[in-house]
C-alpha cells in the first residue's frame, strides 16, 4: 500500500463520520450571501461522505474524485440521489468547466494535493469571487480518557509515527501560505465546530481499516496488533461515543468579474 492509495480502503472508508453541519451552515450562509447561489464542487470526494452533508443541507453540484474504486463507492451510495454528479478528477485537474461553481471544497484530502497547482485549478473552476474551503474532520483526542487510551495504543507499535495530516496540527498560518501563493486567494477565514458520533463497534473498527498513512508505516503485522490493541480496549463496550471536530479555512477568489 502507497501513501495516498485508497483503493483497497474504500470498502472501510464508507464508515468514516460526516461533518459538522452546524459548521456547513454557517459557511454555506457566507458563501452564498456573498457570491449567489450556484453548484459547488466536492474535490477529493472519496466515497461521499462530505459530499452526503453538502446534499442533506440543500446544495448540488459535482463529486469530483481520482481514485475509480473510491468513486464507484459514493457513486452506489448517491444511485438515487441526483444532487451531485460523480466524476473522475483531482484537485490539480477536477475536469470542471472554467467559471462552473461557487463553492469548492476538500473534506480531510486537501493535504493529499500539490498545492499550488490545486489552488490555481481551483480559481480557474470557480466564478468571479467564488470561495474555496479546506476542511478536515480529527478526533477531539484531548476531550476523551478513552480515545486518549486508544492513541496511546497506537503510537506503542509506531512510537516515531508520522501522521500525513490528520487535521489536528493544520494552522492557520501554513494554510495562508499554501492558499494565498500566488494571488488567487484572499480573506481566510477559519472556523472550528465540535460534534460526536456514535459508532457501533464493528463500524468504529472499521474507520480504523480505513486509515491510509497508519497503515503504510505500520505495515500489515503491526497494523494488525494496533487493530487488536484497539479490540481490547473497547471490548466491553456497546457502542463507542467518539468526539470530532470539523476544522475548516475558507478563502475567497480573488478573479474579477
Amino acid at each position: 500500500m502507497k501513501h495516498g492509495d485508497f483503493t483497497k480502503l474504500a470498502k472501510f472508508y464508507v464508515n468514516r463520520p460526516g461533518y459538522s453541519t452546524v459548521l456547513l451552515r454557517c459557511l454555506k450562509n457566507h458563501v452564498f450571501n456573498s457570491v449567489g447561489e450556484g453548484a459547488v464542487a466536492d474535490i477529493g470526494a472519496g466515497t461521499g461522505k462530505l459530499t452526503e452533508n453538502l446534499a442533506d443541507i440543500g446544495l448540488h453540484g459535482f463529486a469530483v474524485e481520482p481514485n475509480a474504486e473510491m468513486r464507484k463507492r459514493g457513486g452506489e451510495i448517491f444511485r438515487n440521489r441526483n444532487e451531485f454528479v460523480w466524476q473522475e478528477g483531482s484537485a490539480e485537474q477536477t475536469n470542471l468547466s472554467e467559471n462552473s461553481v461557487h463553492w469548492a471544497m476538500m473534506g480531510s484530502s486537501f493535504h493529499w494535493a500539490d498545492s499550488k497547482q490545486a489552488v490555481r485549478e481551483f480559481y480557474r473552476i470557480l466564478v468571479p469571487g467564488g470561495f474555496f474551503t479546506a476542511i478536515w474532520n480529527p478526533r477531539d483526542i484531548a476531550s476523551s480518557e478513552l480515545h486518549k487510551r486508544i492513541e496511546e495504543a497506537v503510537y506503542a507499535e509506531i512510537p516515531n509515527m508520522k501522521r500525513v495530516s490528520s487535521g489536528n496540527s493544520v494552522t492557520t498560518e501554513e494554510m495562508k501560505d499554501k492558499l494565498f501563493d500566488g494571488g488567487y486567494f484572499k480573506d481566510i477565514l477559519f472556523m472550528e465546530t465540535p460534534h460526536t458520533e456514535l459508532m457501533s463497534k464493528e463500524r468504529y473498527m472499521n474507520t480504523w481499516k480505513s486509515v491510509n498513512d497508519i497503515q503504510v508505516q505500520a505495515g500489515p503485522e503491526r497494523f494488525q496488533k494496533i487493530l487488536d490493541r484497539i479490540s481490547a480496549i473497547i471490548e466491553d463496550l456497546d457502542e463507542i461515543e467518539v468526539p470530532y471536530r470539523s476544522r475548516a479555512w475558507t478563502v475567497q477568489s480573488t478573479k474579477k468579474r
